[in-house]
């Protein structure tokens, strides 16, 4: 019995030593200079077409550049959302979100996990356009 035991113990004790990411707030703006849409599904918007970008982001008063982020959207309902995966390139990590990104209104994203400063985040990212024109974004994390 001890000899099953053992691997179980063993597994028990990393997950307790790991350091847990602390709950927090992260605010960021992200500025959409390369946001861009293939049209592969019918002609105009339509489902299965791809956005692309990425674009350089902003400490949350929007004035010093602190990380970029690189992702993906493809559309699945016309007129209405896109569903999306990117990553957040921070200096201390990486953060990576993915779910709706709404044509009208908030959207709420899953954080899907993370490198270095944001090993093992998880939680949810709220993202807001900053204009009508959609050229800047809030990205309020939190990270639990």
């Amino acid at each position: 019995m001890l000899e099953r035991t053992a691997p179980l113990a063993a597994l028990a004790a990393t997950l307790l030593a790991t350091p847990a990411l602390a709950a927090r707030t992260l605010h960021l703006v992200e500025h959409a200079d390369t946001d861009r849409t293939l049209d592969l599904g019918r002609k105009g918007d339509s489902r299965g077409d791809l956005l692309t970008f990425a674009n350089p982001v902003y400490d949350a008063a929007n004035r010093a550049q602190v990380g970029t982020d690189q992702g993906f959207c493809v559309r699945v309902v016309t007129g209405a959302s896109w569903e999306c995966f990117w990553t957040l390139r921070l200096k201390d990590g990486q953060i990576t979100v993915e779910g709706p990104f709404l044509d009208a209104g908030d959207s709420t994203l899953a954080v899907t996990g993370g490198t270095g400063a944001y090993l093992g985040a998880r939680g949810s990212m709220r993202l807001h356009a900053r204009d009508a024109k959609a050229t800047s974004y809030d990205f309020v994390y939190h990270l639990l």
